[in-house]
């Protein structure tokens, strides 16, 4: 398909203002804390939709669009599952971790809090959840990388490779120069974005299809399974699909919006404005999805080609002028996710190893420069990555999820929550976490050429659950099992959960 002019205008202005904006945020930027913190001062508003738009990335216009188009309604799970899961964080997590993280020698990043909360004078907690960071947020960014090559290939007729290189050079940009501020703003731009595209886009499918009445007839006269949540659906996929809110306790660059905005009284203005657009945004994702399967009835959409729905949409539905800014938005999905999961990762080299253990007496205008070549870095090896054209999206962004809900997730919570937490506890939940998210995910493979059942049944149980749960227990018993926290950590520990936050 060749490039409408006025769709090719509208990108460039779009990644005109982004890069603007890094370039407004550089001149803002004059030390580490700002650069992977903003100074602690994040209004409610973008601290909600900078998480989640952080949160969503292309998945949200691509993957579950591309999973309901699959399946039908039974992806609606998942949907259910994450709601749950990002309203239980921000209801119990973000305050306390906004306050904790300030009394906790102001820590900046989540493995500077490991440190700091349990004291861990042998650096071993930051070491180990640095390294967590960068192989799972490496994944995560290949799956971001990879949505926006599908987004340039399917709208502009590039070559895989191209698109690749080219999407991934906007973000690097403004990701290097701003900081986050820069891809905190951007961010907020990029979910109204989202959001208003997730409206419109579903909205109008449906009218040209007659109505919702009259899509849902169409669909049922094809196939009544695609009307039914519950079809072809056993108890370990409807508890796998529910397990994704489980990640969110987890997920480094949406704690990092609770540590960084300005006030922990806030947090109930930025938790309504951000479920708010969390669920508005996910059910035009999956209507999004369910129109699909009737428009395209006559040309159904094959293998990896569900994830392009959207785009599609945005191409035959709307005038061109309006085409642009809709495939904008995708672009936007999955430049808010990608950004932050390079500035996380940037962090963990430059403050939680550069500085933790090669050069104690960085500068903080040094510190910066090392954050931003570490975005360079990371960013190519992702590239790498997402070099496989027949990469899916949601695939690799659900093995990432996982990896940091099971690794993290059981260690924030107890963190905040239990008096009796040690750090060799956490080091034990994280480690075990991390490794049974991977020996799970390798187990529940089959072998290459051989069908998905070849999976050994339990093992379709998506890796999040056990590991979890294992994390959990881990934590838990090895705790007990040692001394008792210093009384420096249990005085710090019972003066943020009795104080006002």
């Amino acid at each position: 398909m060749g490039i409408e002019t006025p769709t090719l205008v509208t990108f460039i202005i779009y990644l005109v203002v982004m890069l603007g904006i890094g370039v407004v945020s550089y001149r803002l930027t004059n030390d580490l804390s700002d650069y992977v913190l903003g100074g602690r001062n994040l209004t409610p508003g973008v601290a909600a939709l900078s998480a989640g738009a952080s949160d969503m990335s292309g998945w949200l216009l691509l993957g579950l669009p591309g999973a309901i188009y699959a399946s039908g309604m039974n992806g609606v799970w998942i949907g259910i599952g994450l709601s749950v899961g990002a309203y239980l964080n921000w209801q119990f997590i973000a305050k306390r971790l906004r306050k904790y993280t300030e009394v906790a020698k102001d820590s900046i990043t989540i493995p500077d809090y490991f440190e700091n909360r349990f004291r861990d004078n042998s650096k071993i907690l930051r070491v180990i959840s640095a390294i967590v960071i960068l192989f799972f947020f490496t994944v995560y960014t290949a799956s971001g990388l990879v949505g926006g090559a599908k987004l340039f290939q399917a709208s502009f007729g590039m070559s895989y490779s191209w698109a690749l290189w080219i999407g991934a050079g906007v973000i690097i940009s403004y990701t290097f120069l701003g900081g986050f501020l820069a891809v905190s703003w951007t961010d907020f731009i990029q979910g109204i974005l989202m959001f208003l595209a997730l409206i419109v886009v579903p909205i109008v499918a449906m009218q040209k299809l007659g109505g919702w009445s009259s899509t849902v007839n169409q669909v049922g006269s094809m196939d009544a399974s695609y009307v039914d949540i519950m079809s072809g659906l056993g108890i370990l996929a409807i508890i796998s699909s529910l397990a994704w809110g489980l990640g969110y306790f987890g997920q480094p660059h949406i704690l990092v919006r609770f540590m960084g905005i300005r006030s922990s009284k806030d947090i109930p203005k930025a938790r309504l404005i951000g479920m708010g657009w969390m669920v508005i945004s996910l059910f035009g994702a999956i209507f999004t999805g369910f129109a699909a399967i009737a428009y395209f009835a006559d040309n159904p959409l094959q293998g990896p080609e569900a994830e392009t729905a959207f785009i599609l949409f945005s191409q035959v539905l709307f005038d061109p002028w309006v085409a642009g800014i809709l495939l904008a938005a995708i672009l936007a999905a999955i430049m808010s996710t990608v950004d932050s999961q390079l500035l996380v990762s940037s962090s963990a080299l430059a403050e939680d190893f550069y500085k933790a253990i090669l050069r104690k007496t960085a500068s903080d205008k040094e510190l910066v420069w090392v954050g931003r070549f570490a975005v360079v870095l990371i960013a190519l090896i992702a590239i790498t990555i997402a070099s496989d054209e027949n990469s899916k999206v949601l695939t690799l962004v659900s093995y990432a999820w996982a990896g940091f809900g099971a690794s993290f997730g059981p260690v924030i919570i107890l963190s905040l929550f239990w008096k009796r937490i040690t750090r060799n506890g956490a080091l034990a939940g994280m480690i075990i976490g991390a490794v049974t998210v991977v020996a799970w995910s390798l187990l529940s493979t089959p072998p290459k050429g051989a069908e998905q059942s070849a999976a050994v049944i339990p093992f379709s149980l998506y890796e999040i659950v056990p590991g979890f749960i294992l994390a959990f227990l881990a934590i838990i018993i090895v705790s007990l099992m040692g001394k008792e926290p210093s009384e420096e950590v249990q005085t710090e520990f019972d003066s943020v959960n009795g104080s006002e936050y």
